[in-house]
């Protein structure tokens, strides 16, 4: 028996990163609103290709193949990736566009009805599966994606944070500054009256 590393132990199983990774995307997709600003939409969709994107490059490059590997005949398995390219060309396609564009809406909405297909699938069939077949290495192939994703998403950090920045309608913004100033105030005055008592 293959006893799971130290890194296995600490790093969420593969199948909860999915999990985790489908729960995150779809946190985002419902915060979309068709009449938000344009800088607003922008930014969650680009926050969404760009999960969708580092999610389907962790399954095709490590779990699928590690699931493969146990039951390659589970139908399931062999139409991910045909799903995973059309997400990509979709994905492809918003990125092409402007979200004042006419259609952009409808391709997030045609996007996300895939992406919700693709789950239920991953959720009701693939993981249990893989649950039920590699038990134990499910820690061990979760550390292998955290490395992964980590490598996958440092080159993209600036893009990331500006994303979610667009993302945040402008009241949030406008608190979380307003919230920031008053820190920042408090610690200087208490900075202030510090140095003045001692």
């Amino acid at each position: 028996m293959n006893m799971p590393s130290i890194a296995g132990k600490l790093s969420p199983t593969a199948t909860n990163m999915i999990r985790m990774d489908h729960t995150h995307t779809m946190a985002t997709f419902h915060q979309y609103e068709i009449d938000a600003s344009p800088r607003t939409k922008q930014g969650l969709v680009n926050t969404i290709c760009l999960a969708l994107e580092i999610h389907a490059q962790l399954e095709e490059e490590i779990f699928y193949p590690a699931l493969r590997a146990m039951d390659s005949s589970n139908p399931a398995i062999q139409k991910a990736v045909p799903e995973h390219n059309e997400m990509k060309r979709l994905i492809a396609k918003l990125r092409g566009m402007r979200p004042t564009e006419a259609g952009y809406d409808d391709t997030l909405f045609e996007l996300m009805r895939d992406v919700m297909h693709h789950v239920a699938d991953e959720e009701t069939i693939l993981l249990p599966e893989a649950e039920r077949l590699m038990g134990d290495r499910l820690g061990d192939l979760g550390a292998q994606m955290l490395k992964r994703r980590v490598e996958l998403a440092a080159p993209r950090g600036g893009e990331i944070a500006t994303n979610m920045l667009r993302g945040m309608p402008k009241s949030t913004m406008m608190l979380a500054a307003g919230a920031l100033m008053a820190g920042t105030y408090l610690m200087k005055r208490n900075g202030n009256h510090t140095r003045h008592d001692a």
